[in-house]
């Protein structure tokens, strides 16, 4: 006999707004907890120092997850320089001092070199797996482990103020995988000192912003019922609000639901201009609600994920 789940079955995303000195996880199951939820996830992990945006998937919506992963985020954090530590943030430890403190011009001569598809050495305290392990516990254990560099997109860097000498503070705009943390490091190198980061918060992911966020204060207080808390949700389909939409009629996505490829030539003037036909996503519409996602390739239209 199956085992009920505990819990109650929800479908949808809370933007929480995390707050310092907690984990990702940590984070979504108080949230998880105070809803009542059987299954949920979060979507880019956010280091305990960061503050921000950190979308939480519940029950379907969790199928999301790897879409808003892929979306482009945006970042403000603030560079102390002259020390280097362990960790690349505050709360590692010092390994390396420096009295040099770059100009402006300087840090604005270096920003170029640190835009487009770059190659980045991910921090030694990551949680990528090195021959099974996590690097941060090998780190840990006094075994930091040589990390290969790994492609990073970054689509916008920019130097948005400078407060004091020792402190300077920038806005990011980037793509999956890019690690604030090795960006404020490799630009001190660059700038002839070293640094590390102070502050790192997150604005937006994908089409996730801080107008949507819910602070996590809400979600403890006992005030609060599962049922009251539930209508911070929104809509699964709000994660894939900046995927081009294509609406199909109900035979046409009778079919792509059944697994069948849909000839492009038969859908044209329905496909979105902003599709991408080369293995471009789109976001199936069908009686006029969000019902698959789908890829354009090869001059066909294939089903991807069923909602």
């Amino acid at each position: 006999m199956a085992r009920t789940k505990k819990g109650r079955k929800l479908d949808g995303w809370i933007i929480l707004d995390k707050p310092q000195a907690i984990t990702s996880t940590q984070a979504l199951n108080k949230v998880k907890r105070a809803l009542d939820a059987q299954k949920a996830g979060h979507a880019g992990t956010l280091d305990p120092l960061a503050t921000g945006i950190l979308p939480l998937a519940f029950g379907n919506a969790t199928k999301t997850v790897p879409y808003v992963m892929d979306a482009t985020k945006i970042y403000h954090f603030t560079i102390r320089f002259g020390e280097a530590r362990n960790t690349d943030d505050a709360e590692g430890e010092v390994i390396e001092t420096s009295d040099y403190r770059p100009t402006n011009e300087q840090i604005l001569a270096a920003l170029p070199r640190f835009q487009g598809l770059i190659m980045q050495v991910p921090p030694v305290f990551s949680a990528l797996k090195v021959a099974g392990e996590r690097a941060y516990d090998m780190a840990r254990d006094g075994r930091p482990p040589e990390l290969p560099p790994r492609p990073a997109q970054i689509d916008r860097f920019e130097l948005i103020g400078r407060p004091d000498a020792d402190h300077a503070a920038f806005e990011v705009q980037s793509g999956k995988g890019v690690y604030m943390r090795s960006l404020a490091r490799d630009l001190a190198r660059a700038c002839g000192t070293v640094g590390h980061i102070a502050v790192l918060r997150r604005l937006r992911v994908g089409p996730f912003t801080e107008a949507m966020a819910v602070p996590l204060d809400i979600f403890l207080k006992e005030e609060h019922t599962p049922a009251t808390l539930a209508e911070f949700l929104r809509p699964l389909s709000t994660a894939l609000d900046d995927i081009p939409a294509l609406a199909l009629n109900a035979a046409e996505f009778l079919a792509l639901s059944q697994g069948q490829a849909l000839s492009l030539v038969d859908l044209m003037g329905k496909i979105p201009e902003a599709a991408n036909p080369d293995e471009g996503l789109v976001r199936i519409l069908a009686a006029g609600r969000t019902a698959a996602l789908a890829r354009l390739s090869d001059g066909w239209l294939k089903p991807e994920r069923m909602f």
